[in-house]
């Protein structure tokens, strides 16, 4: 039986991951949670699952997290161990009992917790982007040194790493992600100024996060991915193509030299890929609907539009530049959209904040984890700066 550790439990990719737990007892029990602030989520998964160990955000989430396992009829000697911060998201998997960690935090604060899993050769589920955004020199580094897996959750790389199985590593020659193309797709460029948040967070396919929904409709989220599959893969950004498959059915695309092109096919399900992670290399049913080939269908594979989502071609550039750009690539927007969903800039003023916060920052080479938290940090406070400027100016997209 496999030993869990669960950061960002109470998100899609956490209660997903404890859906897969919940039917397969037998092969899989919680040791640890880690979330932020849904305490009414949280204090359900601890009753179901008994886990010995639980990290919340805030300090201000214990005494509601408490109250809540009191009105489950939770008696206080069966509570796990509560603890808050981020030194309690990295306590939650370095007990040895814990055999592999699902990365599911939003944002950089999973990131010194899944670094320190790979140190202790832990296996990673990885669905944070922003670890390998943020610091994939070094977290790849680490995955090398101690010889451990870091499978890949988000659909599109553990596509990639299932098509990868079928042929050698050095018969490959490029790399197809497949995006949605998000609510905007088939939106004029002119009119992207006046998107409201909620038309933004309409996702047509995906239900997720507001963070990573926004994302996605810029294509950011795609340009993450570019990043990620560089750094999981070894790819230079040059052999990682991205195509627009509304469908959302093909997740991605390995090319071959003589020609050949494999596809990963499943339904929109994130169990199936959660399930994958666990269970590598072996493969077993998974709780998500099949395809019924029987059914007429029609799959579509477009461009992306560069000009109007400037996004996705600025995370190519930042891969090419290296040193910390990606670091603050992804702090910027993540600054850029809160200030969004807030109604404190427009929707084009996303990709505007961005990029002008790559401009004035001064680029480094991040050594140290240490190092990446203070240039997230210089990035944050940066971007923050420009997007409260814009959002003061009449004019915000």
């Amino acid at each position: 039986m496999k030993t869990l550790s669960v950061l960002g439990s109470t998100g899609s990719i956490g209660t997903n991951t404890l859906d897969v737990v919940r039917r397969n007892r037998h092969l899989y029990q919680v040791y640890s949670l880690a979330a932020g602030q849904n305490v009414e989520v949280l204090a359900r998964q601890i009753v179901e699952f008994r886990p010995r160990f639980v990290a919340v955000a805030a300090e201000s989430s214990l005494p509601p997290l408490a109250e809540a396992l009191s009105a489950a009829g939770l008696a206080r000697q069966e509570w796990p161990q509560l603890a808050w911060g981020d030194a309690a998201r990295v306590e939650a998997v370095r007990a040895p009992e814990v055999d592999i960690v699902v990365s599911a935090i939003v944002g950089i604060a999973g990131l010194e917790a899944t670094y320190e899993a790979i140190r202790l050769g832990k296996r990673v589920g990885l669905a944070n982007k922003e670890v390998l955004v943020s610091g994939g020199a070094l977290v790849m580094e680490a995955v090398r040194r101690h010889k451990t897996d870091l499978l890949p959750i988000d659909s599109e790389h553990n596509g990639a790493h299932q098509c990868l199985r079928a042929g050698n590593r050095e018969q490959v020659s490029k790399l197809i992600l497949t995006a949605s193309g998000g609510p905007f797709r088939n939106t004029p460029k002119e009119a992207l100024a006046f998107v409201t948040p909620a038309q933004a967070l309409n996702h047509p396919t995906w239900k997720m996060g507001n963070r990573i929904t926004i994302d996605s409709a810029t294509l950011m989220n795609k340009g993450f991915e570019v990043i990620e599959a560089c750094w999981l893969f070894d790819f230079a950004p040059s052999q990682v193509d991205v195509v627009v498959h509304p469908q959302s059915s093909v997740h991605a695309m390995i090319e071959y030299t003589d020609g050949s092109v494999i596809a990963q096919v499943c339904a929109t399900d994130m169990r199936m890929p959660i399930q994958y992670a666990l269970t590598f290399p072996e493969r077993s049913g998974a709780p998500v609907p099949k395809i019924d080939w029987r059914q007429a269908r029609q799959w579509e594979f477009l461009p992306p539009d560069f000009d109007k989502f400037p996004l996705l071609n600025l995370a190519y550039r930042c891969q090419e530049a290296g040193g910390s750009a990606t670091c603050t690539l992804n702090a910027a927007d993540e600054v850029a959209v809160e200030a969004f969903l807030r109604g404190r800039i427009g929707f084009t003023a996303i990709a505007a904040v961005v990029e002008e916060t790559l401009t004035r920052m001064t680029p480094t080479t991040p050594r140290t984890i240490g190092d990446i938290l203070e240039a997230d940090r210089e990035s944050r406070a940066l971007a923050g700066q420009l997007a409260a400027a814009r959002s003061a100016s009449p004019v915000t997209a």
